[in-house]
């Protein structure tokens, strides 16, 4: 799996064995990437807080937060599909844009514009210095894919790991069946 390419709106899947805990069975979505490092928010790592929880204000949809990585997590980011009624994000990919107009977010979402199938949120992120990410490509500590937006949203995150590799098809539907811990069969 050597050679892969790091591009903003890829997906970085972790090998099955990673056992690193902030990694384990992880999907990141690179939301950056430049000559500086990489930039990224785990998708399939579920909290039991909402978005209600960590802010002063109410939000009356329960929008789930996820651990989008080790760095920094006392700050808040979000993706959306939503580029139409929120302004200032920056588009990753085609239907999928990172960050924007905060106050914007929370207004919407309590007027019922924007749903939990418009809007993940994240607390903290994932980060990788200059050379760091290609060092861990080296290693094949990940799988690297692209995908679309609509995948994004609408695979529950309990399963995201497990339907990104299937739908690679091939090997990489094997490696979606690989227990935790091949001592336990």
């Amino acid at each position: 799996m050597k050679n892969q390419i790091i591009v903003k709106g890829c997906l970085l899947i972790s090998e099955p064995f990673l056992k690193d805990p902030n990694f384990e069975r992880s999907v990141v979505l690179i939301c950056d990437h430049n000559e500086q490092g990489s930039f990224g928010l785990v998708l399939n790592h579920k909290m039991s807080l909402h978005l209600d929880d960590v802010l002063e204000e109410n939000i009356y949809p329960d929008i789930p937060l996820f651990a989008g990585g080790p760095v920094q997590p006392n700050t808040l980011h979000f993706i959306h599909n939503r580029p139409d009624v929120i302004e200032g994000g920056t588009e990753i990919l085609e239907g999928l844009y990172w960050g924007g107009k905060f106050e914007d977010v929370k207004k919407l979402l309590n007027n019922g514009v924007l749903t939990a199938q418009d809007i993940r949120c994240f607390i903290g992120y994932s980060g990788w210095d200059s050379g760091q990410l290609a060092g861990e490509l080296k290693q094949d500590s990940w799988i690297v894919s692209k995908n679309s937006a609509e995948f994004i949203f609408n695979t529950p995150a309990e399963n995201f790991w497990r339907s990104i590799l299937r739908e690679m098809g091939g090997d990489f539907k094997v490696l979606s069946n690989y227990p935790v811990d091949p001592s336990l069969n």
